[in-house]
């Protein structure tokens, strides 16, 4: 299924998670930094039953300076849309509450990120919508990233390959500018 398809919330988190911001929740100024080069992340909506969306495969080429940049974008993103945002540290988990608003919906999100941003980790996130987005009032997030090695030949930091094979580089899209 083409990413235009997810419902908007699915969407705006994936995006939010290829800006290595995640679920709008990951705000924080010491959100760890990823280990420099080619990341897989899988994701869906956790559910696994036949109602469920298949999880989307998204490949994002980094550097030090492009994640922290896409860090900051993802910051910026979710400033004015949310009226909490809450991490801390459990052990070596990571928990992240916040609250914000798409639209005339108001979404009150947990995620708990498990693993390390240097080979693998694990977000999964659920969130209740009030009033109900797309009528839902609820849903979940999961996403498993992983760190497969070097960024492959002729790709540049924030080069990005969708599960359809679209390739864009979200740092251009941000600027306004085509890709080279």
């Amino acid at each position: 299924m083409p990413l235009l398809r997810l419902s908007p919330f699915l969407r705006a988190t994936t995006l939010a998670c290829a800006l290595g911001s995640c679920a709008a929740a990951l705000h924080a100024a010491d959100y760890p930094p990823r280990k420099p080069g080619l990341w897989e992340m899988k994701m869906g909506d956790g559910a696994g039953g036949a109602n469920s969306a298949p999880a989307q495969t998204v490949q994002q080429c980094i550097d030090g300076a492009t994640d922290q940049a896409l860090r900051d974008m993802g910051q910026g993103m979710g400033k004015d849309a949310c009226s909490k945002h809450e991490m801390r540290t459990e052990g070596g988990t990571l928990v992240i509450d916040s609250v914000c608003k798409m639209g005339t919906t108001i979404a009150t999100s947990h995620a708990v990120v498990v693993g390390d941003f240097g080979s693998s980790y694990r977000m999964e996130s659920t969130s209740t919508y009030k009033p109900p987005m797309m009528g839902k009032s609820s849903g979940s997030f999961v996403m498993e990233a992983k760190w497969v090695g070097p960024c492959k030949a002729g790709q540049k930091p924030g080069d990005m390959i969708m599960s359809n094979g679209m390739k864009m580089n979200v740092i251009d899209m941000v600027k306004g500018q085509p890709k080279k």
